[in-house]
């Protein structure tokens, strides 16, 4: 846009915004382009700006996006500015109430919808777990229409999030939960029932926590990061009660943590419980998912804590 104002805030964000490596799409224009039309009040998420065109701000307009451009510098997510963000080629609601999902996140999400569509069941089940704001259990239920689907998180906020995102999304049949983890599915309707098991857990140490960018540690909810001292604590509980679930032949998948995946997949392997473990890398060439299908038939008692 061949704007003064335009150019202006351009070079200001060129200089001074930090763009996060999991948050690669948030550029300077595309942040720019993004606070532009929320100022102008329409809230666009990075995917929808290509096909809008920048409208026209007029004085209390302009001062609004400076104040915008301000607060994001500050180090407020872009999504909680526009409450908007995209997930696997939707766009979902976003807010404080939970991790705002990132781009790394979809090569759990595809991954668990190729597994999802192998299934033979007319209308498989899907349980998410570690929900958040229910990204990965919308996008598969988007994009598995024929799927049937839950969503649990021990965060009241993120639920409540959740849920209405499932209506934005046009899926108000996902049903969410509140609850510590598995809890919520700790019922005969649902043990051995799961054809896909998805989890994005905490897998941050909390040590480590503390000493994450600004923008992630300050506004972002630590629920949604630290996974305990080693960063493996809802990983093992993942391990150990996914196979309750889990039908013979289910899958599950799930998202570890960079320099996890090797000693992961390593333990999955070791486990009775599952007969097949797969390993998603990311354009680095690091193990991001895992992916491992529950065994069709298992000794009692092969499920031991990792």
């Amino acid at each position: 846009m061949d704007h003064p104002l335009y150019r202006e805030l351009l070079a200001v964000l060129a200089r001074d915004l930090e763009v996060l490596p999991d948050k690669p799409d948030e550029t300077p224009a595309n942040t720019l382009a993004c606070l532009w039309n929320l100022a102008a009040g329409q809230r666009l998420a990075v995917s929808q700006i290509a096909s809008t065109r920048l409208a026209e701000l007029d004085e209390p307009a302009a001062a609004a996006l400076k104040e915008l451009i301000a607060r994001r510098l500050s180090g407020v997510p872009l999504a909680h500015l526009t409450g908007r963000q995209d997930f696997m080629g939707i766009v979902l609601q976003a807010s404080a109430a939970a991790l705002v999902p990132r781009l790394e996140t979809e090569l759990l999400g595809w991954s668990a919808l190729a597994k999802l569509r192998a299934c033979e069941a007319a209308a498989p089940w899907v349980v998410d777990l570690c929900t958040g704001c229910g990204n990965v259990a919308l996008g598969l239920a988007v994009h598995a229409p024929h799927a049937k689907v839950w969503g649990s998180d021990l965060s009241a906020e993120a639920i409540a999030l959740a849920r209405d995102n499932a209506c934005f999304v046009g899926r108000p049949d996902v049903v969410f939960y509140e609850g510590d983890f598995a809890k919520p599915f700790d019922s005969p309707e649902f043990l051995g029932r799961v054809d896909v098991l998805t989890c994005n857990p905490p897998y941050i140490s909390s040590g480590k926590v503390d000493t994450m960018p600004h923008e992630i540690r300050s506004y972002e909810p630590r629920l949604a990061f630290d996974g305990g001292p080693f960063g493996i604590g809802i990983l093992q509980r993942l391990l150990k009660e996914a196979p309750r679930l889990l039908k013979p032949g289910g899958w599950l998948v799930f998202e570890v943590g960079l320099g996890q995946g090797d000693a992961l997949q390593q333990r999955l392997s070791r486990l009775e419980a599952f007969a097949e473990v797969e390993a998603f890398a990311d354009a680095d060439g690091a193990i991001r998912a895992l992916a491992a299908r529950r065994r069709s038939a298992t000794t009692e008692g092969t499920t031991d804590a990792p």
